[in-house]
C-alpha cells in the first residue's frame, strides 16, 4: 500500500491540445467548443475528423519541449532543476518517426530495385544515424535535457492509461522520499497512418466527430496533445510560497487480464481500481463531487465505462469527459484529464461534456459549465490490454 506520509501537491500545468494551451482549451471547454476539425494529413488516406494542434501532424520532440516549458513557467521555477525526477509517458513515442524511415527504406529499395538486405550500405547505415533518438524513452529524456535533472528518470508506456500511470509513479517518487519535486505526465503525437489504418481496421474511428456517453456515439477520434504537472512535496511548496492548484490524494491500478481491447463485461477490474484509489485516498464514494470520465465515444469502452459508475456511486455523482473538445489523445489523454480536474479544482467550474446531446446512460452528466462545490474528483483512464488507471485529486491550501 502506498505509504501517505508526504503530502503531494502540484503546483505547475503544461498543457497543449487541439483547443490551445492550458487555459485557451480550458475556456473553450467551458463555451462547450470542439477542436476535432476535418483533416486529411496523409494523402493516401481519407479526409478524417482529427484533433490536430496545427494543419500539419506535430513530432513528438516539439510538442515535449512546449508543455514542459509551460509547467516550469507555471509552476515559477527556474532551469536547471538538477535533482528534479521527470517521468513523462507516451504510447506511440516515435513512431511517426520509424513509419517515415519504413518508407523511405521501401522507396529506396523500389529505386535501385534489389533485394532489401542489400540495401544497408547505400541507405539504411546514414538514415539510422539518429536511431538513438527514436527509442520510446524520448520525450523523458527530452525533458531531462530540457531542464538539466540529473534525477530519476522514467518513461511509462501503458496505452490509454499512460498518463495517469506516469503521475501516479511521479506521485510514489516523493511519497518514498527519492525526490521532492516530479515533473510527470505524458506526451502524445499519434496522427501517423499507422495509427490511422490501425483504428480504422478495427471499425473504431467516428466519421463526423467524438460524442461520448450519447446515443449517436460513433466512436473515438484520434487527437494530439501532452499535459505534464509539476508535482512536489507540500512542504517544499509551502517553502517556496507558491500557489498549489490541489493535492494529489491516491491512485488505482489494475488489469483486466481479459482481451487485447475489449473491457471484460463485469467490470469488475475497472471497479476495483476505484476501491483502491478511494481507500489509499481516504475517501468514500459520497466524498467525490466529480469523474472525469474516459469518455471515449466507443460503443464497448462508454456502456462499461457508465455501469461502473452506476454500480460504485449510486447516489449520484456529476460526470463528464472532455475528449469531445480534445479528442482521444491516447496516453495523454489520463494527464490531460487530470489537468482539467485540477481547474476544476482551481475554478469550481466542472467542464460540460462536449458533443453529448442525447444521453444512453442515467448518469448526472455536466451538460453545461456547472458552477458549484469541488473538494473532491477522480480522473478515470482505461487502456487496451485491460489496464485501468484512476486517480484522486482534492482542493487544498497550503497552511
Amino acid at each position: 500500500m502506498i505509504d501517505d506520509r508526504v503530502d503531494v501537491v502540484v503546483t505547475g500545468i503544461g498543457l497543449i491540445s487541439a483547443l490551445g494551451n492550458l487555459e485557451s482549451s480550458w475556456r473553450s471547454l467551458l463555451k462547450n467548443e470542439s477542436g476535432i476539425g476535418q483533416y486529411q494529413p496523409f494523402a493516401d488516406l481519407p479526409s478524417l475528423p482529427l484533433g490536430m494542434i496545427n494543419r500539419v501532424p506535430t513530432d513528438l520532440e516539439s510538442l515535449t519541449h512546449l508543455v514542459v516549458a509551460d509547467a516550469i513557467e507555471d509552476a515559477n521555477l527556474e532551469i536547471p532543476i538538477a535533482d528534479c525526477g521527470v517521468v513523462i509517458g507516451s504510447s506511440r513515442g516515435c513512431q511517426a518517426s520509424w513509419e517515415k524511415l519504413a518508407r523511405r527504406l521501401i522507396a529506396e529499395k523500389q529505386q535501385i530495385n534489389s533485394p532489401f538486405p542489400n540495401t544497408a550500405s547505400a541507405g539504411l547505415l546514414p538514415m539510422l544515424e539518429d536511431w538513438l533518438e527514436m527509442l520510446p524513452h524520448q520525450a523523458a529524456i527530452a525533458t531531462v535535457r530540457q531542464i538539466g535533472s540529473t534525477g530519476v528518470v522514467l518513461a511509462p508506456m501503458a496505452a490509454c492509461a499512460t498518463g495517469i500511470w506516469a503521475l501516479a509513479r511521479g506521485f510514489e517518487l516523493i511519497q518514498n522520499g527519492e525526490c521532492q519535486q516530479v515533473i510527470a505526465g505524458a506526451v502524445e503525437a499519434p496522427i501517423t497512418p499507422l495509427t490511422l489504418a490501425g483504428f480504422d481496421k478495427m471499425g473504431a474511428l467516428a466519421k463526423t466527430g467524438l460524442y461520448p456517453f450519447d446515443r449517436q456515439r460513433e466512436g473515438l477520434v484520434l487527437g494530439e496533445g501532452a499535459a505534464v504537472l509539476v508535482l512536489e512535496s507540500a512542504e517544499l511548496a509551502k517553502s517556496r510560497g507558491v500557489p498549489i492548484y490541489g493535492r494529489v490524494l491516491g491512485f488505482g491500478l489494475t488489469c483486466d487480464a481479459y482481451h487485447i481491447s475489449t473491457p471484460q463485461s463485469s467490470g469488475s477490474s475497472g471497479i476495483l481500481a476505484i476501491k483502491q484509489c478511494l481507500e489509499r485516498s481516504k475517501l468514500s464514494p459520497s466524498d467525490i463531487d466529480y469523474i472525469h470520465a474516459h469518455g471515449t465515444g466507443t460503443r464497448l469502452n462508454d456502456q462499461n465505462e457508465a455501469q461502473i459508475i452506476q454500480h460504485l456511486f449510486s447516489h449520484g455523482v456529476a460526470v463528464s469527459s472532455t475528449k469531445g473538445g480534445t479528442a482521444h489523445t491516447l496516453g495523454a489523454s489520463g494527464a490531460i484529464g487530470a489537468a482539467f480536474c485540477l481547474m476544476a479544482l482551481k475554478h469550481q467550474i466542472l467542464p460540460p461534456c462536449v458533443g453529448l446531446s442525447q444521453p444512453e446512460f442515467d448518469l448526472d452528466f455536466v451538460r453545461n459549465p456547472r458552477q458549484c462545490q469541488v473538494r473532491g474528483v477522480l480522473c478515470f483512464s482505461f487502456g487496451f490490454g485491460g489496464q485501468n488507471a484512476v486517480m484522486a485529486l482534492g482542493k487544498g491550501e497550503l497552511g
